[in-house]
C-alpha cells in the first residue's frame, strides 16, 4: 500500500474512531470507575471484536448480511438487547467513590474484556460500513493478504489509542466524579439504553 493511500486511510480511521460509540462510552465509564490501567482490558476486548468485524467484512459476510435482511434483523435485535443490558447494569451500578475505586482490583480482567468485546460486536451494521469503507483502500491488482494486514493492524492501533486516551482522561477527572458518581453512571447507562432503542428502530428501517 502506497504511503499516500495509507495516510488517507489512517486519517479516515482516526475520524471514525473519534465518533462516540458503545466502545468509547465503555472506555469512558470504565476509565472513571476502574482506572485507565484496568480499562486496557476493556479496550483490548473491543479491539478484538473489531478485528472479527473487519475480518468478516473483508472476507464477504457484509455482502451476505445485505442479501439476507432477516439475518441482519436478528443480529440487530441481539445487539440491542446487549446494549440494553449494559445500560441497565450501569444505571444500577454503585456510585463512583473512593471505596469502589480501591476495590476495582477485584474486578475480573476477563469480565472487562468480555464487555468490550461484545460491545464491539453489538452493532451488525458496522459490518456493512466496514465492507464499504475498507473496500475503498484495497487495490485488486495487488496481493490481498498484505493489504488486509496493513489495514487491520493500522485501524486497530488507532482505535486502541483513541479509546486509551478516553480512559486516561476519565481516570484523570475521577475526583470530579466523586460527588456525582451515581449521576455519571446513570448518564452513561441512559446513553446505552438510547443506543439500544435506536438499534431497534433502525432494524425496522
Amino acid at each position: 500500500m502506497a504511503f499516500e493511500l495509507w495516510s488517507l486511510f489512517a486519517l479516515s480511521a482516526l475520524g471514525l474512531a473519534c465518533v462516540p460509540g458503545p466502545n468509547s462510552l465503555l472506555a469512558l465509564s470504565h476509565g472513571a470507575r476502574y482506572g485507565y490501567k484496568k480499562t486496557v482490558w476493556t479496550i483490548l476486548g473491543g479491539v478484538s471484536g473489531f478485528f472479527i468485524l473487519i475480518s468478516v467484512a473483508m472476507f464477504g459476510l457484509g455482502a451476505v448480511l445485505q442479501a439476507k435482511p432477516e439475518l441482519m434483523f436478528a443480529l440487530q435485535w441481539l445487539g440491542a438487547f446487549y446494549l440494553a443490558w449494559l445500560g441497565l447494569k450501569l444505571w444500577f451500578e454503585d456510585d463512583v467513590n473512593v471505596k469502589s475505586a480501591s476495590d476495582a482490583v477485584s474486578v475480573l480482567r476477563r469480565e472487562l474484556f468480555k464487555q468490550g468485546y461484545f460491545a464491539a460486536l453489538s452493532n451488525p451494521k458496522v459490518l456493512l460500513f466496514f465492507t464499504a469503507f475498507l473496500a475503498q483502500f484495497i487495490n485488486p491488482d495487488k496481493p490481498f493478504i498484505p493489504q488486509f494486514l496493513i489495514i487491520t493492524v493500522s485501524f486497530l492501533c488507532i482505535e486502541f489509542a483513541v479509546e486509551f486516551g478516553v480512559a486516561r482522561l476519565a481516570d484523570r477527572v475521577k475526583l470530579m466524579l466523586l460527588a456525582n458518581g451515581r449521576i455519571f453512571n446513570q448518564c452513561c447507562g441512559a446513553i446505552f439504553l438510547f443506543l439500544s432503542v435506536m438499534a431497534v428502530v433502525k432494524s425496522f428501517a
